[in-house]
């Protein structure tokens, strides 16, 4: 690999260079929107997986009943399979393989005719779209023994906070019943719960992440002359998976996430296909302040590595020493928002920081701005600030070696700053429209198209109201289509996002809620396919007493109670529950998971590093 000198810094000048993308500087990649993009119909149109994982329906609260303010929730990633059914359906029906009789048969019976076609594990000839797949995975991983988890994770003493992490989620019950909580006094617990099976759920995330690192690898490896006798793979993938990941640092859960699912499967990339320069593109409402963390810390060993070779005498016909990935890390956020809210100066620091080059950092945070119409958004926001993370992405791989088989990139697909989220989780009104996620997927693909064989993987976030979810992740995934069909933007507006809502409003069965209603064709295709989709959904409690009520909720900001260190979280436990904590932690004693390895005492985010070694034996 071709590598400039790791401390130079890009400057932009005027007028001063064309890159490999064809504009001329100082105009940022993402100006050329769908509507401009040059026509790519002499080129393959590119194959896009969708990865679901039914594990990851088993990560739910269970402090109490009141679950009224968990935004994290299992429900999420129906709302994610209603974006996306009605994406394929509009893609069918731009591609004109919707059948004639789709309007005349009874929506019932196209339900009926559903049912039995389902497979557990592929979309089984029932998507019609040329280009799309759905995969429902069951890859999974064990925390304490994978490569790019404990690349990523591990310590160099012991891999102490995974095995915390699988402790404190197997003994979660008993410590909820004991103590009030299934979090550790030292990390703060507003925004993170466990259950037992929240190590199911988190395991089969990286899975399913991996998977489809794996698959889309593999397609952009093989040969034209081998295409035809090998099935298709994706070029591009959206995982569809929770809980999130971006605010995880090495050993620091943080805002709904355990493990940091992007920068897992980048150290998969790196470890098992030999990538070495990783393009991270957070979209996330939130900064990703672990992601960060953990690209910087990878960096700056990285960056070590090279100096120390440079100034190592070389031994005759000796291998090229071999040295860790390099990664762009770029966000667009509110600095307003969770982690920064609070205004703590160093997670304000990093989450404005720009550096480019220096140190072996590739670094670039834009803050979302507030804007007054749809037109200052494209003409001024769009163009002139948000497009310039591509534009130094772009920077850096061309000071780094240029395009290469060496390049992949993934997106933290977070749908929070949809102009549709909740406005208490919005609260600043730093908010995109939903078209965003539709031309900015657009723009991301013209990039890894230049620098990395059209390969993407898009991994998703936060985005918690289910408007937000539907309809970002239908725009997404349209985005991802490219300029094979003509995507029309009014897909998903709210007259026709209230119609998807009405056909796919779930009964208590799980069957959506059609009535007598006879329903466009377009919406009569998204049902039948959300059917398919949507098999599995969040299990049913076992029959048991629950744990005593608490007073925390995610997000609750009470000062502690006077004369005591730390908030009231839950009611003294009634005899009943003591009874229920002592039969709980009798059963889970026998279990053969070893204890928690002690009290963590996890590392404050830095303001821009935390350091850190990998693991001996890689790279």
């Amino acid at each position: 690999m071709s590598t400039q000198a790791a401390d130079t810094v890009v400057v932009k000048e005027t007028g001063s260079k064309v890159d490999s993308l064809g504009i001329g500087a100082p105009l940022p990649v993402a100006q050329l929107t769908s509507e401009t993009y040059p026509s790519s119909s002499s080129e393959p149109a590119k194959h896009v997986g969708i990865y679901f994982q039914d594990d990851c329906l088993k990560h739910r609260f269970i402090r109490s009943r009141d679950t009224s303010s968990i935004v994290e929730r299992p429900e999420r990633l129906r709302a994610i399979k209603v974006g996306l059914a009605a994406a394929i359906a509009r893609i069918e029906e731009a591609e004109g393989v919707l059948k004639h009789s789709d309007t005349d048969v009874s929506v019932e019976d196209e339900l009926a005719a559903a049912l039995g076609k389902m497979d557990i594990a592929t979309d089984a000839g029932l998507i019609r779209a040329r280009h799309i797949s759905v995969k429902r995975s069951t890859a999974t991983v064990d925390l304490l023994n994978h490569a790019a988890v404990k690349y990523v994770h591990g310590d160099i003493d012991g891999d102490v906070y995974l095995q915390n992490l699988k402790a404190w989620a197997r003994d979660s019950e008993v410590n909820i019943t004991k103590k009030g909580s299934e979090i550790p006094e030292g990390i703060p617990p507003l925004d993170l719960y466990l259950c037992p099976s929240s190590i199911d759920a988190i395991q089969g995330a990286i899975g399913a992440v991996c998977e489809a690192v794996d698959a889309v690898i593999a397609s952009t490896r093989i040969k034209s002359s081998n295409a035809a006798t090998i099935p298709p793979k994706p070029q591009r993938a959206f995982v569809a998976v929770r809980p999130p990941g971006h605010h995880c640092g090495e050993d620091t859960p943080s805002g709904f996430c355990f493990v940091n699912n992007v920068a897992i499967g980048a150290a998969h990339a790196h470890l098992t296909h030999g990538i070495r320069r990783v393009v991270i593109l957070d979209i996330d409402l939130h900064h990703g302040n672990g992601t960060q963390s953990i690209a910087w810390q990878i960096n700056e060993e990285t960056y070590r590595q090279t100096l120390e070779s440079e100034h190592l005498p070389s031994e005759p016909n000796a291998p090229p020493p071999k040295h860790g990935p390099q990664i762009f890390y770029g966000s667009i956020h509110d600095v307003l928002s969770f982690p920064c809210e609070d205004g703590k100066v160093s997670l304000v620091q990093a989450a404005s920081t720009s550096i480019q080059g220096a140190h072996g950092q590739h670094i670039e945070n834009i803050h979302l701005q507030t804007y007054s119409s749809e037109t200052y958004f494209w003409d001024v926001l769009y163009k002139e600030r948000y497009s310039a993370l591509l534009k130094r992405a772009s920077e850096f791989l061309d000071s780094t070696g240029g395009p290469g088989d060496d390049v992949m990139v993934f997106i933290s697909c977070g749908f929070d700053a949809c102009e549709h989220e909740y406005p208490s989780m919005s609260r600043h009104n730093r908010k995109v429209p939903t078209s965003f996620y539709h031309r900015f997927t657009l723009d991301t693909c013209a990039f890894a198209d230049v620098y990395a064989r059209g390969r993407i993987v898009s991994v998703l976030e936060g985005g918690y109201s289910d408007r937000a979810l539907s309809s970002g992740a239908m725009a997404h995934l349209c985005g991802f289509i490219g300029d094979t069909i003509r995507v029309d933007e009014r897909w998903w507006n709210v007259e026709n996002l209230v119609k998807l809502e009405k056909a796919t409003k779930s009964h208590k069965s799980g069957r959506p809620s059609l009535g007598n209603s006879i329903l466009e064709p377009w919406l009569a295709r998204t049902s039948e396919l959300l059917l398919h989709l949507d098999v599995y959904r969040t299990p049913l409690q076992q029959s048991r007493r629950w744990v005593a009520p608490t007073s925390m909720s995610l997000r609750d900001r009470k000062k502690p109670l006077s004369g005591s260190s730390t908030p009231e979280v839950a009611r003294k436990p009634s005899k009943g529950a003591q009874a229920l904590a002592q039969t709980v932690s009798s059963s889970s004693s026998s279990t053969s998971e070893s204890e928690a390895v002690g009290t963590l005492h996890p590392k404050k985010l830095p303001r821009v590093i935390l350091h850190v070694r990998p693991p001996t034996g890689t790279s």
